[in-house]
């Protein structure tokens, strides 16, 4: 059986998912799902401190990519003494992994055995079930991809299919990063509509854009969800008084309704992986209370009242 590494988070529960969590011997920093894996060695850490605010961590990154810098390191030492026969990352964002060229790099080190890359580029929900099946092929089972992906499909789509009777369809704010502002793209926008809900910004496929606080206010939404990506719901309620002390936030209708929700932005959302399904559940939770209840309230999102601003 392949010995694999896992460089991303989302890849980690993928493998594991299919079965073959005893197979990996090595993990990134960020892999904690399912927590059993905590006991793998970590090949990769952060070339910053994380525990910094989110304009603090930002400005890090940027800096960092502006002089073509790697976010993150990869230990090659390590990744040598693991001797991996397949080593998964992915080249859709350098902020959420290590980068292909860092692996490669470290690769050229490992002089044991050869290791075959997996590099995942998920930018819209159809790249991440197909994520799901390269990831089966290179571990020698893709009849496990093909069944994981079906089961994980049948339940989005059940989702969908109840959603799309419902006469409401609220419009949604999906806040990916706090300061500077930045909705969610990629494969958001495809899961708030098929939860029941339209998208107000980010585009399908694409990543995640800019935003304005005046563009915030004109489109007025009626649902806000803020989950800053690799923010626990603890983190990001403290992050909160970033937001809440911008010009209007009292007056958006949101906020009046009482429809600002946090989400654990570290588990659900932006975790190209399994669970997208129960980032849909909670999606459709939130948009529509009255129709659907996964119990994922109070473990995976809270309600944020105006009031604690």
């Amino acid at each position: 059986m392949p010995r694999v590494v896992s460089l991303i988070a989302s890849a980690t529960e993928i493998v594991c998912a299919l079965g073959f969590e005893e197979q990996l011997v090595g993990r990134s920093h960020e892999c904690d799902h399912p927590p059993s894996v905590r006991r793998l060695p970590a090949v990769s850490k952060p070339t910053f401190p994380v525990s910094l605010s989110s304009r603090a961590v930002d400005a890090a990154i940027k800096k960092r990519v502006a002089m073509a810098l790697s976010v993150y390191d990869v230990d090659a030492d390590l990744l040598r003494e693991l001797e991996p026969d397949v080593i998964i990352t992915q080249t859709q964002c350098e902020v959420c992994a290590v980068n292909l060229e860092d692996v490669e790099r470290a690769v050229c080190r490992i002089t044991k055995r050869p290791a075959t890359i997996v590099s995942l580029e998920p930018n819209a929900l159809g790249d991440v079930w197909e994520g799901v099946r390269r990831v089966a092929r290179a571990l020698g089972a893709p009849e496990r991809g093909e069944g994981l992906v079906s089961a994980l499909r049948s339940r989005t789509l059940s989702i969908a299919a109840r959603a799309s009777r419902l006469d409401v369809r609220p419009r949604s704010l999906n806040l990916e990063w706090i300061e500077p502002l930045m909705a969610a793209g990629n494969w958001m926008p495809e899961l708030v509509e098929l939860a029941g809900g339209v998208n107000l910004f980010g585009e399908a496929g694409k990543h995640s854009p800019s935003l304005e606080w005046e563009e915030v206010v004109v489109a007025d939404p009626d649902v806000i969800l803020v989950s800053p990506c690799g923010f626990d719901l603890g983190r990001t309620h403290r992050e909160m008084g970033v937001l809440t002390a911008r010009t209007g936030w009292r007056d958006l209708r949101a906020v009046r309704s009482h429809r600002v929700y946090l989400v654990d932005g570290n588990a659900y959302f932006h975790r190209p992986g399994p669970r997208l399904v129960e980032s849909l559940e909670i999606l459709a939770e939130i948009l529509h209370p009255e129709a659907f209840t996964f119990g994922h309230s109070g473990r995976g999102w809270v309600s944020y009242s105006h009031d604690a601003a």
